[in-house]
C-alpha cells in the first residue's frame, strides 16, 4: 500500500467539526423560523377592496369563479388558459386538503391601503402577495377584484 493512500480522506476531527457546524447552521435557522427572530415583515395594512371567492371545477375542464356574498358566477376560466390562476389555485387547494380543510370555503381576493394584491385562505392562513409574480400574472387575478358583471 501507498504511504500517500491515506491523506486523500478528511481527519475525522474535521469532519466532526464540520457536522457539528451543519447542526448548529440549522438549529438556528429553525429557532429564527419559530420565534420570527432575524426575519423581516411588512405591517399589515388594511383591505381598501375585497372580495370572498369560491373555485369550481366544471366536468368540460373550465374553472367557474363565483363570489361568494353576491352568491353569483362571476368568470368561467376556460380550459388551457388562466394556466397563472389555475397554478395558484391548485397549490392553495392541495394545501387545504393536506389541513384536511373544506374546499367549499371561500378564499378572499383583495387590494390593501398599500395597493398590494394578496389572495388570503382564511381556512389555512396562507397568504400570498400576487404582486411578486409580476404585472401580468397580478392583473389575472385582479380582473377578479372588478369582473365585468354576468348575467345571473
Amino acid at each position: 500500500m501507498n504511504a500517500h493512500a491515506g491523506s486523500k480522506f478528511l481527519p475525522r476531527r474535521a469532519l466532526i467539526g464540520a457536522g457539528l457546524l451543519l447542526a448548529f447552521a440549522v438549529a438556528l435557522a429553525g429557532a429564527g423560523r419559530l420565534t420570527g427572530t432575524g426575519t423581516v415583515t411588512l405591517p399589515a395594512a388594511s383591505a381598501e377592496q375585497s372580495r370572498q371567492l369560491r373555485f369550481a371545477d366544471r366536468g368540460d375542464g373550465a374553472v367557474v369563479v363565483i363570489d361568494t356574498e353576491a352568491s353569483r358566477e362571476i368568470e368561467v376560466l376556460a380550459p388551457g388558459h388562466d394556466n397563472f390562476i389555475r397554478g395558484v389555485m391548485r397549490s392553495l387547494v392541495r394545501e387545504r386538503t393536506a389541513h384536511g380543510v373544506s374546499q367549499d370555503l371561500p378564499f378572499v381576493l383583495s387590494r390593501d391601503a398599500d395597493h398590494r394584491l394578496l389572495l388570503s385562505d382564511p381556512s389555512t392562513g396562507r397568504v400570498i402577495g400576487l404582486d411578486a409574480f409580476g404585472s401580468t400574472n397580478a392583473a389575472a387575478f385582479a380582473r377578479l377584484l372588478n369582473p365585468k358583471d354576468r348575467p345571473s
